[in-house]
């Protein structure tokens, strides 16, 4: 693991494999226990120190075997040669390390059927450059002495070199000090940062401190944060209902609300996909997808459910919100625990006294790293609303892009998003989750719909010449030419098809990159991707703007919160003094909009 060490460094290694001589001259080394006369035609292979002992007539203590201690000892000749003595040479020290699954048991001399219990083994791990040294000395003896590979698994990683590329060297200094590293970031950034590195894919790893550092910033405090803000609203539950929350699995099973059930549904899949990988000893594709479902948790669900989560739509909805939230930051404790064991552990002893006393009554729950790795559930279960939500997400990105684009702040409201689709599913999973697209592009409507024509699409395509060169070859130049005068009528075609016959060449899937946008609008910026066209009405006009500064005012007041340290369940007082406001344009807002 990966396939392609196997496939390709190793199998080319094994295929022109050369001899290999296991004799070194050197004093210290494992002596090759191969006693030989004179003329080297008398030969006798040792294989015990009884037999030694017995053979020899030897009476010391040999529980050392190195050299200075069985030099000494000669056989007598069965062909009348005389005393036959050991050769000087000893043993490669690759011959000792493919040695090891049985060396370490001391086998075959004791503990039998313990090794064969465990052997071959089901993984081990080391880096590429082992691929002609231990697992090519594991593989040669365990095939000359069993006929079978030692392994069912070999997990490859990459070298870690510096960041100019060259090996890490003390000379050179070019590596940061592994301790700063510890105190500064901790042990488990440091941990995910290598275990999402090229390094676990068995390629070169370029060691940066800012990697690092942008991990603890993109996932450990997000993630942190969602730990917290579930704490916070457990104390507005706490002071605005009297409720002291105790985790029940019921709520989350009964809950009706989209996003609650995408969640779950969500983290029964990832379950399901790391038990799948890691069983397969994939790491590589493991901690990216985890990641990434930290990003989903804090950045689309808590984003999208904060209200919920603080009890503005009722206790049981919030009670609904909250279980759900716990029983996937729970999850996520142990599903990291293995790649982030600190923070894991400190998480898991919190959440912990949300927990009922019956919880898995009889185990040891001490610890995270005490708990049985977690199962998808059944009944959690829904792929028809991970389609929705996915699409969903696409939507509000397409939209992100055309404000960033257009530098129209999210606190400034929009008239409308228009969603472009054919497929009549994907109209009816955008319409069930409209609200949370109208509330996160802070638009005031949203028309999903399948005509084209009605908002002028005009389709082209962007050919990647690079790829199209190696596939077409002296034929890239005519189709260079003859796809400057496509139609938009023949670009549909090839969405319909998938094929296009371009100057007698046929073109065929990914060859050709379709966009989908408008030709020139005031009105409408658009932006699409393989999948959907989405159209933004990016006018504005006195209301808009004012209710834009009424946000960036509420943003404010929320920033002086933070600054004076203040709880979310903490009442205050605020007042404000216009000190500069030439037009009344703020003071129009604060009235208008209080």
């Amino acid at each position: 693991v990966p396939e392609s060490v196997k496939e390709g460094r190793f199998a080319n290694w094994l295929a022109n494999a050369r001899d290999w001589n296991i004799s070194r001259n050197r004093y210290w080394g494992t002596p090759i226990p191969l006693w030989v006369s004179d003329d080297f035609e008398e030969v006798v292979a040792i294989g015990s120190v009884e037999e030694l002992k017995e053979i020899s007539g030897y009476k010391g203590d040999l529980s050392d075997i190195h050299r200075q201690h069985i030099d000494n000892i000669t056989i007598p000749s069965k062909k009348g040669k005389g005393q036959l003595h050991r050769v000087k040479e000893v043993f490669d020290c690759w011959f000792e390390s493919g040695s090891m699954p049985y060396a370490q048991q001391h086998y075959p001399f004791e503990k039998t059927d313990e090794f064969k219990d465990k052997f071959p083994a089901q993984f081990i791990a080391e880096g590429l450059d082992q691929t002609r040294g231990w697992f090519y000395t594991l593989m040669v003896l365990s095939t000359h002495l069993f006929d079978k590979p030692p392994f069912q698994n070999v997990i490859v990683n990459g070298l870690v070199l510096a960041s100019d590329g060259k090996k890490m060297s003390k000379k050179l200094n070019n590596y940061p000090d592994p301790t700063l590293i510890l105190n500064e970031f901790g042990a488990d950034p440091l941990r995910l940062y290598l275990m999402t590195s090229p390094a676990v894919r068995a390629e070169p790893l370029r060691f940066k401190e800012e990697g690092v550092k942008e991990l603890v910033s993109k996932v450990f405090l997000p993630w942190y944060n969602s730990y917290r803000f579930f704490f916070a609203d457990l104390g507005i539950l706490r002071k605005e209902y009297g409720i002291e929350f105790e985790f029940n699995p019921q709520q989350t099973i009964e809950t009706t609300n989209i996003m609650d059930k995408w969640l779950l549904a969500s983290t029964q899949s990832i379950i399901q996909f790391v038990r799948q990988e890691m069983d397969a000893y994939r790491l590589y594709t493991v901690t990216p997808r985890l990641v990434k479902f930290v990003d989903e948790l804090t950045n689309w669900y808590i984003r999208f459910n904060r209200r919920r989560l603080k009890g503005e739509n009722g206790l049981t909805d919030a009670l609904h919100a909250n279980q759900t939230l716990f029983e996937v930051l729970l999850t996520l404790s142990q599903l990291m625990s293995p790649f982030v064991p600190f923070m894991c552990e400190t998480m898991y002893q919190n959440l912990k006294t949300c927990l009922p006393k019956t919880w898995r009554a009889g185990e040891d729950i001490r610890s995270v790293h005490f708990l049985p790795f977690p199962e998808a559930k059944n009944q959690y279960f829904d792929k028809d609303i991970e389609r929705a939500v996915s699409r969903l997400q696409s939507v509000i990105d397409l939209g992100r892009f055309i404000r960033d684009k257009r530098t129209i702040p999210l606190k400034t409201p929009l008239k409308n998003i228009i969603v472009i689709h054919a497929d009549l599913q994907y109209a009816k999973d955008i319409k069930l989750l409209e609200s949370y697209i109208v509330e996160e592009l802070n638009v005031r409507s949203i028309t999903v719909t399948s005509d084209e024509e009605k908002y002028g699409v005009h389709y082209s395509v962007d050919p990647d010449y690079k790829i199209l060169g190696q596939k077409l070859r002296s034929d890239l130049g005519k189709v260079r030419k003859a796809l400057q005068n496509i139609t938009p009528a023949e670009v549909k075609q090839f969405v319909d098809t998938r094929k296009l016959v371009v100057a007698g060449v046929t073109l065929e899937g990914d060859d050709l990159k379709v966009i989908r946008n408008l030709k020139s609008s005031a009105t409408f910026e658009s932006h699409s991707d393989k999948d959907v066209l989405v159209l933004l009405d990016v006018e504005l006009d006195h209301t808009l703007i004012s209710e834009g500064l009424a946000r960036e005012v509420i943003n404010r007041v929320q920033k002086l919160r933070k600054k004076a340290g203040l709880q979310v369940i903490d009442d205050v007082v605020y007042y404000y003094e216009l000190t500069a406001d030439p037009e009344n344009e703020l003071a129009n807002v604060l009235r208008s909009q209080n």
